[in-house]
């Protein structure tokens, strides 16, 4: 793995696991899902929410892309 392909994969992990501890302490809080459904509806949730990065190779060298969907089309990173 690439520098940026690592960057790519830890900035997902960070922005999945915020969302995740996020929304799980929203849900537990303030609905009426017991046991099991909390953590399952996080995880749909944060993975629905949290922006996707990748490294790419492009012509010129590797660049590190983000999709999310509250943005429209592809950025670039740094």
């Amino acid at each position: 793995m690439t520098k940026l392909q690592v960057r790519a994969f830890l900035y997902q992990l960070g922005c999945f696991a915020i969302l995740f501890i996020s929304v799980r302490y929203l849900v537990a809080m303030y609905t009426s899902l017991t046991g099991f459904w909390i953590p399952m509806t996080a995880f749909v949730v944060a993975t629905l929410l949290s922006p996707k990065f990748k490294a790419i190779k492009t012509p010129d060298a590797e660049k590190l892309y983000m999709k999310w969907i509250f943005m429209k089309g592809v950025r670039e990173i740094g």
